[in-house]
């Protein structure tokens, strides 16, 4: 069994039902996420040991975002409380050729007002294999990018892999101010979440007609102490209906997955950190290339049938998903 280390912002999610606008809606449906608190809830699923880090308001909502990680088995040791508001975000369900919307209301937080490190990082990543973190959390502030580079310098110093999910959100930072930071950050990365669009628009690869393992490689040249680099390519015919394929590169070489086609889909949110999840466990396992991406893409897959922001599948659940999946296109 790892041990993971996976830190950042866990917050409210309230969704009105598919069907209604948020300003017609008079009932919200609660949820709590995050992008690396969905990535905890995958590992924990798969008998992994996780610890989420964060800090939440010392109230109800707090709670209950601690009772969430925590009924998926993930250790809340190191999330810490304080007066202060949660941060949250509003779903409005899409449905047909209307696509999914967002509205964030984020600023503010206890976790995004933190301005120093709360937490004894020594002991933080003692043992530990893997430390997870995301691009979502230094874009919250200045003051978050310096924090998540003295976090994963930490983390390198106690011996611990570095998984980061470059996981671009534009309406927290520019694609220069994320470029910027990514030059920084991924040479101390050891497995990383990025594709071609983070190739092209954040990190300054030209685009020419070439498939991902021409990306690949040009990631893998910046950065060459980057074990693993891996996404998912995504297919829209509606909001209702996806093809999802993911590819992993590592060791010099580019696999990929069978395509699946997911229709109907209950909720995309989480499904990249379901397959965040997944690959990290595929590493953690030493599994091989293909058995990893295999896995990984059919956890993204399983979580579009359920509502939330995370993954509720087990191992042996997904294994058995692939395992009938395989068969009917035998048959």
């Amino acid at each position: 069994m790892a041990k993971v280390v996976c830190l950042g912002e866990i917050m409210l999610r309230l969704s009105a039902e598919a069907g209604t606008r948020l300003n017609q809606t008079q009932q919200l449906e609660v949820f709590y996420g995050g992008g690396e608190a969905n990535v905890a809830v995958s590992l924990a699923n798969y008998g992994h040991a996780v610890q989420f880090v964060s800090k939440v308001s010392d109230n109800g909502f707090g709670q209950a975002a601690e009772r969430h990680l925590r009924s998926y088995g993930v250790a809340t040791d190191h999330l810490l409380k304080a007066v202060g508001r949660l941060g949250a975000y509003y779903v409005e369900q899409g449905t047909g050729q209307r696509a999914t919307s967002v509205i964030y209301d984020r600023q503010a937080s206890v976790f995004a007002l933190m301005d120093e490190l709360e937490w004894p990082l020594a002991e933080l990543f003692a043992g530990a294999d893997i430390f997870h973190i995301s691009g979502i959390t230094p874009a919250l502030s200045e003051q978050w990018q310096n924090l998540t580079l003295e976090l994963i310098k930490a983390a390198k110093k106690a011996g611990c892999k570095v998984s980061f999910d470059c996981n671009y959100r534009q309406n927290l930072w520019s694609q220069k101010a994320a470029g910027a930071f990514l030059n920084k950050i991924l040479p101390l990365v050891d497995y990383c979440s990025a594709g071609k669009m983070d190739a092209i628009y954040l990190l300054g690869i030209p685009e020419v007609e070439a498939d991902a393992t021409y990306y690949y490689q040009k990631l893998q040249e910046l950065f060459p102490t980057i074990q693993a680099f891996y996404s998912t390519n995504r297919i829209v015919h509606s909001t209702c209906s996806n093809e999802l394929q993911g590819t992993l590169w590592i060791n010099g070489k580019c696999y990929t997955s069978k395509n699946h086609v997911i229709d109907p889909i209950i909720d995309r949110i989480g499904g990249g950190d379901a397959f965040t999840g997944g690959i990290l466990h595929g590493l953690l396992k030493e599994k091989t290339p293909n058995e990893i991406i295999e896995f990984a893409t059919a956890a993204a897959v399983l979580k579009h049938s359920v509502k939330g922001d995370c993954n509720q599948f087990n191992e042996k659940e997904i294994l058995k998903f692939i395992k009938s999946d395989n068969a009917k296109i035998e048959r």
